[in-house]
């Protein structure tokens, strides 16, 4: 298993990124944001992994909910993976629920798909296709 990044939720992103940069070491890489998700999110590089900070663009979203219901904090572990279709089907098979009963584009470009938090611990998982 081999950790892709880090999600965490943020009410300011700019001063997130600043925290991260300034106090961490953390390099900016990329950013992007998603209407459709309704959220704006940076990328930066901490060693061989990635925290991605995560601001949403509206209450009613996914991110937005979550920081209404828990506060800034660990949103979801992001896993690498070389096929995501298998992983998905691996990840059925043992049981696990999935959010995303097919791969969708995520803010990389990259396929994603997110387990459900109820299957692993309580701690949203996400598949990254690298």
């Amino acid at each position: 298993m081999k950790i892709h990044h880090v999600g965490v939720a943020v009410e300011d992103l700019e001063a997130a990124i600043e925290l991260y940069t300034n106090n961490f070491g953390a390099e900016l890489t990329h950013r992007a944001s998603n209407e459709k998700d309704g959220l704006t999110a940076a990328f930066l590089r901490a060693g061989e992994a990635e925290v991605e900070l995560m601001q949403p663009l509206r209450e009613d979203t996914p991110v937005g909910k979550f920081l209404a219901n828990r506060g800034p904090g660990l949103h979801h572990i992001a896993i690498a993976v070389n096929d995501i279709h298998q992983a998905i089907a691996e990840a059925r098979a043992n049981g696990l629920e999935m959010i995303d009963q097919e791969p969708r584009i995520g803010l990389h470009g990259t396929r994603i798909a997110f387990v459900h938090p109820k299957s692993v611990g309580g701690v949203l998982t996400e598949f990254v296709e690298t």
